[in-house]
């Protein structure tokens, strides 16, 4: 690790985030690297599956970018996969990131993001921990990085989960904060979508573009269209015609899909995001969808 300045943050000082006092075991200290406004700043989580699909990496890095056009700070864990993809997708839009590490400075992990880690400081993000730069890694400390993942957010968004993750603990963190919880939903036979649509069951909110956020968190900002590319109808997915084929000019309800496609609505939302990400289809008020 290249020599940095690393502040400490206490818990009664000042600079120390007023989102993690509230926490029912907040971090004694926070040792940062960078950018420390950002930790006061209104901000958005966007995690997922370190083993995670292309499609996944695609949606987190499209959410991210959106998301920080509109100024939000996006916050993850720079594990592989999901949270990679998102700081990523925040730096190439030239928006700001915060990373939360299970360990001190100088275990980086995984180790092949150390350069993730200098891009994130040096795009004017920040990187914070609440263990000392010679802290090793130890698998607990990532479940209680989780907490401060959640807690610098306003809501945490879930691309992607199986069964069993440290995703779904974020996730059951940001609800015990009284924090709002989103996903992404996934066909039924999807093994990445398991634990995002057992979230959904249980009171997250769906989202099927960055639009859902910012309306259900009533943060007053504009997100700017992103210039998509158009895809001739004969590139698009075979998996996603069963819906696309219904769309048209005329808008189409969520509901009225789900009837003509005789799919349920975590598959039909599924491929809606999918063609909306790609623009194939413009999502209208009211769940509502044209081409």
């Amino acid at each position: 690790m290249k020599k940095m300045l690393i502040k400490k943050i206490k818990y009664e000082d000042e600079e120390y985030p007023e989102s993690l006092r509230n926490l029912s075991c907040p971090p004694k200290q926070l040792y940062v690297i960078g950018n420390e406004k950002l930790l006061k700043e209104k901000a958005i989580s966007i995690i997922g599956s370190r083993v995670c699909t292309k499609r996944g990496e695609e949606v987190a890095k499209k959410f991210a970018t959106s998301l920080s056009y509109a100024g939000i700070t996006i916050v993850s864990g720079m594990a592989r996969g999901i949270d990679t993809s998102a700081h990523i997708g925040t730096i190439d839009a030239k928006g700001k990131t915060i990373a939360v590490l299970g360990a001190g400075f100088k275990h980086i992990f995984p180790p092949e993001n150390e350069k993730l880690f200098y891009r994130i400081i040096d795009s004017g993000g920040v990187v914070v921990s609440e263990y000392g730069e010679n802290v090793d890694i130890l698998p607990k400390q990532f479940i209680e990085r989780n907490r401060i993942v959640s807690g610098l957010s306003l809501g945490v968004f879930v691309v992607e989960a199986k069964t069993r993750s440290g995703t779904s603990i974020t996730a059951n963190f940001a609800k015990k904060q009284g924090k709002t919880v989103f996903c992404l939903a996934h066909g039924i036979e999807e093994k990445e979508g398991i634990g995002t649509n057992r979230l959904i069951k249980r009171g997250a909110k769906m989202v099927t573009c960055p639009e859902d956020i910012i309306k259900e968190l009533k943060i007053n900002v504009e997100i700017p269209k992103i210039e998509r590319k158009t895809i001739p109808i004969e590139q698009v997915p075979k998996e996603y015609l069963p819906v696309y084929k219904f769309i048209n000019k005329k808008p189409i309800n969520i509901d009225e899909l789900c009837k003509k496609t005789k799919l349920n609505i975590s598959s039909v939302s599924y491929m809606l995001t999918m063609l909306e990400l790609e623009g194939l289809i413009k999502q209208l008020p009211g769940k509502n969808f044209i081409r």
